[in-house]
């Protein structure tokens, strides 16, 4: 009964599954579309959804048909009865698609018993039922009317909700002259109206202008919307004041009450507002002097008295009347006022120092005009007769001129600064009137000093002690200097002075304070390095020339206790003072354990080491000496004596604050070895001293192969170094700037002659056809008799000092002649010659470049200075030929173009600074096929510690970037094996077991230290044999190593001598070179008459019925030697007369 019971259960569960399939089977769904227009009226039919889909209309009512919608009132109805979808109310489009260009509405429609879901799209068709709108109904624009034709004024759209065609689609603007429409269109934002001046405004013949504005968009009929544009034309000011009359003069009385009305000036603007406003002023032209006296309503335009009016002072007023009106940028007339002044007699005499010189130096000579002073007095007749005077304690008188009331101030007596330094100076002028009037005049002559006296330094030479380890920046010492001049010519500059050698190579290091002289140095000394040095100081004024003094300064450095001991011996793999050292048990007292080695950096009692023992297992087995560190057994050990005992080491210096380090060691007491393994250490001994000497021997080949290259570069340079030219200072080059090193003078006639290098004499002329050698010097003796007024030169110019870079150098002179006063300006324009090379700030420049920096990089270098200027300065720059670097200029050069070319050049270093470029490589091992893996065959007996091979490689990067350490990166058994991460040696661990494989692979990992470390890996096969096999692969293996051993001896030894062979023929040809010079460095054209040579050049020339030429000490044949011309001028026969004389015989 049960089991029926459950069975039936069973079955009613599988029905209803089956009948939930079937129903989820039935659920079907389908995507129709309609369309119907925007603004159709509620009810309009859209489209049979039961017929389309085939749905039985008659079962629509019964299955609940209808459309799924969120909203509370739906814009569509579906009919149940017949399954018509119907517009159920109005529809706008703008509303509920905005503006998309299309607008889908989705419909889903549900079904019951089964259940079906249908999807409907309807899409909603626009239609024009929008008319384009402004945002306002009026739009004021304000354009001033100075605004050109052309501009664009962007306004602001219509807006139409409707979409596509229906929306803006054009623009119209009404009728006018002086505006037009561009339309701009932008694409989705639709089309931009722009309102573009087509014609200049005018305002006063129109203030504004209305325009209509229409939008229309593309429906059939098109709506339109419309703005109504006011433009309203801003004024500007373009018109400037009008006085109302041509010409305003009127009369004055002299003396006038302050307040009288003069006079009142009128005019008129035809702007509007501010900018027809007007206003009075003064022309800035005006004398100030009539602001004191006359003043103006700027409203009205009245002008009125405003000071003391004096006809003595002047007769007449002639003011220039500004009017502007109040425009941003304002207009302004002018108009002249004539004031006529009535003349009434006050006036005292007027004294005018027309030509003054404030300050007079120390060294002028008696007579030297200081000032030209004039009198004058406004009154006429015998009250305008003037005398003046100054007083007779100073060395001062004034000279009358021929010109009536002027006198000149000049010095009567010699002046003395250190005595008086200031001259106050009265003059008095007195009329003859009656009663008379006079009046003062003040001046001050200041008497300026000259540079006549050289900074002093309080010391000389300076000494100075400076400990070590001083801060840098910080200030060590100071120089003190002192001027008896004052001002400029007092006022003292210091600098260091700098040259290229090397013991003034540390001035670098040092700055001085210009101003005070204190020294500072820019690095921290070491004793340790350097212990004394010395430079110059110079001490310059600021006078014109100005004059300059030097001190040697000498610095001796103080030693400090700053460096601690450093453990040389023992050092462990890790960097630490420790060590291990094995003796054996059976040594004797006395025996020598190892010796500690240590160094310290200082000097004297503090790099004086002691050594002590700080701790001792036992202090009767070890001793150590207290001065050389070695450690000593003091007796045989015995058997109760432990196997292990530690020593640590106490290494301290003598400073006053001593300083110390200790070591370490670790003294193991063991068995006396085999045969065997004392015979290994013969061997690697050997090896060791075998691979000493092959060290030394290529020592040795590199310190002979650099001397014989540095002998090969001195012969060379001693080849490069002669001199082909052989020209004379004397051969026709115009444009050569040197200086005069020899003259030969004589006479001709009324004038001198001389012949000179191309450096011209002063105040001399050059002869033409001369090519600027012979000169024709002023004859002094005449000049001085006839005193000709010649404006000579009286010392070197250099155009540089006086003008420094100004295009045009420019000096003013002013001359004076007396009896009667005259003053006469002359200006002497200094022309420019090449006569200064380029110079860069610095001789060597030294830049630091990466290794990694990429081609095309620019590193830009301090340009060079010429203290020509114009065509003369810096006009190109060259860079010697390299592969690596190319020059790239701008602007300017470091050639001038003067003829000829000066030039000058800096040495630019630059280092390359290593980048970690280079990964390490394998020396040891390597197979046949090139390939980092060898085999290493040990016997399997072998102790713990017993060296199985060394890993050896190389980085060919320099520093942290070529530091090698070895890891195991791969080993069989870690307990077995172990690397030494400096040295790559691999050593046993333990001793090998019968249990061990009889084969190891170790893979060694090698990298560097650099920041991205770069790696290369080695393998290392290791197989353990028997004994025998062991010694005999060893035996093998180490003839094969000695005879490769001596093979490179022997090459080494062959290329040795070789090399010093080539040294020493290099060495003799040099000092055969040397002893075949010439000593004779004597000049061809020195006064030596025995010398033998040829004539090498001359300069002819004629003078009267006689040639001259110019020669070297060989004679030329049928010449006579000029007297007193020391046998370099001839007198040559006139060939020409001489073969007339033929003729005529």
């Amino acid at each position: 009964m049960e089991q029926r019971r459950s069975e039936r259960r069973v079955g009613r569960g599988c029905l209803v599954c089956c009948v939930a399939a079937v129903l989820l089977c039935s659920v079907a769904s389908a995507q129709m579309r309609y369309s119907v227009s925007e603004e159709v009226n509620e009810g309009t039919v859209v489209g049979n959804i039961a017929k389309d889909l085939g749905l039985d209309r008659y079962t629509l009512k019964e299955r609940k048909y209808r459309i799924v919608s969120s909203t509370a009132e739906p814009l569509f109805r579906v009919d149940q009865n017949d399954g018509v979808l119907y517009v159920n109310r109005k529809i706008d489009r703008e509303d509920i698609c905005e503006r998309s260009s299309s607008c889908l509405i989705n419909l889903k429609t549900v079904l019951e018993n089964p259940l079906e879901v249908h999807y409907v799209g309807v899409e909603v068709l626009d239609i024009n039922d929008h008319s384009p709108s402004f945002p306002d109904e009026e739009k004021t624009l304000e354009i001033s009317e100075s605004v050109l034709p052309g501009v664009h004024i962007p306004l602001q759209p219509a807006r139409d909700p409707d979409g596509g065609p229906f929306s803006v689609q054009q623009y119209k603007l009404s009728p006018n002259d002086h505006f037009r429409l561009e339309v701009k269109d932008k694409g989705e934002d639709g089309k931009i109206p722009i309102l573009i001046v087509q014609k200049s405004l005018d305002r006063e013949a129109a203030r504004s202008h209305s325009l209509v504005l229409t939008a229309l968009d593309g429906g059939k009929p098109p709506k339109s919307g419309e703005i109504n544009i006011v433009v309203n034309v801003l004024d500007i000011n373009d018109n400037a004041p009008v006085f109302t009359k041509d010409v305003y003069s009127v009369t004055l009385d002299e003396n006038a009450p302050v307040g009288t009305a003069v006079i009142q000036v009128n005019a008129t603007d035809l702007d509007d507002g501010q900018n027809g406003d007007v206003v009075y002023l003064f022309s800035s032209i005006v004398n100030r002097k009539l602001l004191k006296l006359f003043d103006i309503n700027q409203l009205t335009g009245e002008i009125t008295v405003k000071g003391i009016i004096d006809y003595e002072e002047k007769d007449s007023y002639e003011i220039e009347i500004q009017a502007s009106d109040k425009g941003l940028a304002p207009l302004a007339t002018q108009k002249s006022v004539i004031i006529k002044i009535v003349d009434v007699n006050d006036n005292a005499p007027e004294i005018e120092v027309t030509s003054f010189s404030s300050s007079i130096p120390e060294d002028s000579r008696p007579g030297t005009t200081v000032a030209l002073i004039s009198v004058n007095d406004l009154d006429s007749g015998l009250n305008g007769k003037v005398i003046c005077s100054i007083g007779e304690d100073v060395p001062f008188a004034l000279s009358p001129t021929l010109q009536d009331k002027m006198y000149s101030l000049v010095t009567k007596s010699p002046l003395d600064r250190e005595k008086q330094h200031l001259y106050d100076l009265t003059i008095m002028a007195k009329d003859a009137g009656q009663p008379s009037l006079s009046s003062e005049k003040a001046i001050s002559v200041v008497v300026s000093d000259v540079n006549d006296n050289s900074p002093e330094f309080s010391l000389s030479p300076y000494t100075f002690y400076i400990t070590e380890a001083n801060e840098p920046g910080a200030s060590v010492f100071s120089v003190k200097a002192f001027d008896h001049d004052e001002n400029e010519n007092a006022r003292i500059s210091y600098r260091i002075f700098r040259d290229a050698s090397t013991d003034n190579k540390l001035t670098s290091f040092l700055n001085i304070n210009t101003e005070n002289g204190d020294i500072s140095a820019l690095k921290s000394f070491d004793f340790e390095t350097l212990k004394t040095f010395q430079f110059q100081v110079v001490a310059t004024d600021s006078g014109t020339p100005s004059l300059s003094s030097n001190v040697t300064v000498n610095v001796f450095i103080l030693d400090q206790n700053d460096n601690a001991p450093v453990i040389l011996y023992p050092v462990s793999s890790n960097g630490s003072a420790e060590g291990m050292e094995e003796i054996p048990r059976n040594v004797n007292a006395g025996h020598l354990v190892t010796k500690v080695r240590a160094y310290d950096a200082d000097i004297g009692y503090n790099g004086w080491l002691l050594f002590s023992l700080q701790q001792v297992t036992d202090h009767s087995l070890f001793g150590l000496d207290r001065y050389t560190g070695q450690i000593r057994t003091l007796r045989s050990f015995t058997e109760t004596d432990e196997a292990e005992h530690k020593l640590v080491i106490l290494v301290k210096d003598n400073g006053n604050v001593s300083l110390s380090a200790t070591a370490t060691v670790i003294v193991k007491l063991v068995e006396p070895k085999e045969a065997f393994a004392a015979s290994d250490v013969k061997s690697s001994t050997k090896v060791d001293e075998e691979d000493n000497v092959t060290l030394y021997l290529m020592i040795t080949l590199g310190s002979v192969s650099i001397l014989f290259l540095i002998s090969i570069i001195v012969l060379i340079a001693m080849q490069c170094s002669k001199t082909t030219d052989y020209t004379s200072k004397y051969l026709q080059d115009t444009n050569y700037d040197g200086t005069l090193c020899h003259s030969i003078q004589y006479r001709s006639g009324d004038k001198r002659y001389m012949l000179v290098g191309p450096r011209m004499s002063i105040g001399s002329t050059i002869v033409p056809g001369s090519h600027a050698n012979t000169l024709v010097l002023p004859d002094r003796r005449r000049a001085s008799a006839e005193n000709d007024g010649i404006l000579y030169v009286s010392r070197k110019i250099d155009r540089e000092d006086v003008c420094a870079q100004s295009s045009t150098c420019l000096i003013n002179l002013k001359t004076v002649l007396e009896d009667p006063l005259e003053v006469h300006y002359v200006g002497v324009e200094v022309l420019d010659i090449n006569d200064h090379s380029p110079s860069f700030p610095e001789k060597d420049k030294t830049l630091e470049i990466s290794e990694s920096v990429l081609p095309g990089a620019r590193f830009q270098l301090k340009a060079s200075r010429d203290r020509d200027s114009g065509h003369f300065s810096v006009q190109q720059y060259k860079l010697s030929h390299n592969d690596y670097f190319r020059l790239e200029v701008k602007d300017k050069g470091e050639d001038d173009s003067g003829t000829p070319s000066l030039s000058s050049n800096v040495t630019v270093n630059v280092f390359i600074l290593d980048q970690n470029d280079n990964a390490p490589v394998i020396l040891y091992p390597v197979s046949s096929n090139g390939s980092a893996e060898g085999v290493e065959e040990i016997p399997r007996n072998v102790n713990a510690g017993h060296l199985v091979t060394k890993v050896r490689a190389y980085d060919a990067d320099i520093g942290y970037n070529g530091w090698l350490l070895f890891s195991l990166q791969q080993v069989t058994d870690h307990s077995l094996f172990g690397l030494d991460r400096y040295t790559g040696q691999i050593r046993t661990l333990r001793s090998f077991t019968e249990t061990d494989e009889a084969e190891h692979k170790l893979v060694i990992l090698v990298k560097d230290n650099g920041n991205v470390s770069l790696s290369a890996t080695a393998t290392v096969i290791v197989k353990l044999v028997e004994p025998k096999e062991a010694f005999a692969a060893s035996d093998v293996k180490s003839a094969t190593k000695d005879d490769e051993g001596n093979d490179v001896t022997f090459y080494l030894m062959i290329t040795l001598g070789s090399v010093s062979t080539l040294f020493l023929i290099s060495i003799i040809v040099l000092i055969a070179m040397q002893c075949s010079k010439s000593t004779d460095y004597t000049s061809k054209y020195l006064q030596d008459t025995n010398y033998d040579g040829t004539l090498c050049h001359s300069i002819q020339y004629r003078s009267g019925d006689k040639r001259y030429m110019l020669v070297g000490p060989r004679m030329s044949i049928g010449s006579t030697i000029v007297p007193g011309s020391h046998a370099n001028t001839l007198v040559l026969p006139d060939r020409r007369r001489a073969s007339e004389e033929v003729r005529q015989f």
